[in-house]
């Protein structure tokens, strides 16, 4: 586990909230496992990981604002901002109820925006958007992505030398767009061969971030990422999210 990483992420959090007085205050979080149909809406697709039920989106409130993560290991939290920063970070349950807390409390704050996942065409209009903002930012690259969200791999790989990898087995092996999803064994491989990568949120839940960091350019994609990439200085695209 990236200790270091959660730690500076929990510590500048804190920070925020001691100045904000938000950890004085007990402030009730719901962290609570939405449906496909409230995540996603109807994407016209059911190829999402979210439509297939391998992931949930936990969201997080504070006086009305939302924030949202992206796991495998889902259910109900309820408790104050302090003890959400105060607990373990142990298991990707516990760091999807950090991340949309985290995400939760930017937003009530003004601080970031775009902590909601997209709905019904979103995918698709973000996927057409992230593949103009690859090729006018980096040019006609190889293209990695890490994590399968199919409306961008469609784009990717109608434009780029595009390989993916994913974690999930249904996936590994399967040819989507002219291309085989490759599984964590190829990521050393996979990421030699890239120019950029296209990173998933959901791997600073499932604590794999540290793999894709400090050695290529890397465009991170989602939700759940949000907060984070704001104070960690990250690059993040989500043209749809709100």
């Amino acid at each position: 586990m990236m200790t270091g990483l959660y730690y500076e992420l929990k510590e500048k959090t804190l920070q925020i909230c001691l100045k904000n007085n938000l950890l004085g205050e007990k402030i009730s979080i719901r962290a609570r496992t939405l449906s496909p149909e409230e995540a996603i809406g109807n994407p016209e697709r059911d190829d999402f990981p979210l439509k297939k039920g391998k992931e949930s989106l936990m969201q997080a409130e504070i006086r009305g604002a939302l924030g949202q993560a992206f796991t495998d290991r889902f259910g109900d939290f309820e408790g104050t901002v302090k003890e959400v920063f105060s607990m373990p970070l142990e298991n990707n349950f516990r760091r999807a109820v950090f991340l949309a807390t985290l995400n939760a409390v930017l937003r009530h704050l003004g601080i970031i925006k775009g902590t909601i996942h997209c709905r019904d065409q979103g995918p698709k209009e973000c996927s057409i958007q992230m593949a103009s903002y690859i090729r006018s930012r980096f040019g006609r690259v190889k293209v990695a992505q890490v994590g399968f969200q199919p409306s961008i791999a469609e784009a990717m790989a109608g434009i780029f030398p595009f390989r993916l990898l994913d974690l999930d087995p249904d996936n590994i092996g399967r040819e989507k767009f002219g291309i085989t999803l490759e599984g964590p064994e190829s990521t050393d491989e996979v990421m030699a061969w890239s120019d950029v990568l296209l990173v998933t949120g959901t791997t600073l839940t499932n604590d794999t971030i540290g793999r894709f960091l400090g050695k290529k350019p890397v465009v991170f994609y989602g939700t759940t990422i949000a907060g984070a990439a704001y104070l960690m200085g990250w690059d993040r695209f989500c043209a749809s999210s709100k």
